[in-house]
């Protein structure tokens, strides 16, 4: 089961018989699930059971990123034809997140959606949605008065300079 674990991890997807990629995925769920936190403990424990270096590396490294949010079935089993010699029943087990097939790229984590019945406008807005329309006033927006504006001279520029000196006045007021 170890040397089997190890090359499910370092090739994503190895085919065997469907008895073995039974057993082999309640072998390997749990140690991608140990792999999830990197300590030192969860390494030596991963790598009693796998005995690779290479194997652990990669695990903690590369899968345990894509299998972060993923809150277990790692692991897919996908049932091919029979064995031409012996006639046994031969499967594919693959990590979930590294088929491109069935994912897009990065793995999406379904939001869940609670579900409650009286919530506000859920049940009692589909049952009489004629109700909620009529209730519904629409107001016209009102005519602005137009106010004319009449053109006013701009000031010379001599105008402002003395607002300068009179800021000077109202100090010399206060007797400064």
């Amino acid at each position: 089961m170890g040397n089997m674990a190890s090359s499910l991890i370092l090739h994503k997807r190895i085919t065997t018989t469907l008895a073995k990629a039974k057993a082999l995925r309640v072998y390997v769920e749990p140690l991608l699930t140990k792999a999830k936190e990197d300590t030192t403990h969860s390494r030596r424990t991963v790598f009693s059971y796998l005995q690779d270096k290479d194997a652990v590396s990669i695990l903690f490294r590369e899968i345990a990123e894509k299998i972060a949010n993923r809150p277990g079935g790692y692991t897919r089993i996908i049932k091919m034809e029979n064995r031409l010699g012996d006639n046994a029943e031969m499967a594919i087990i693959e990590l979930v997140d590294y088929n491109t097939v069935y994912t897009s790229g990065d793995a999406q984590v379904a939001k869940k959606s609670t579900r409650r019945r009286g919530g506000k406008g859920g049940a009692a807005k589909a049952a009489a949605p004629a109700a909620f329309e009529e209730a519904v006033v629409v107001e016209e927006p009102k005519a602005e008065a137009v106010v004319e504006e009449t053109p006013v001279a701009e000031a010379p520029a001599a105008e402002e300079a003395p607002e300068a000196p009179a800021a000077n006045e109202e100090n010399a007021e206060k007797g400064e």
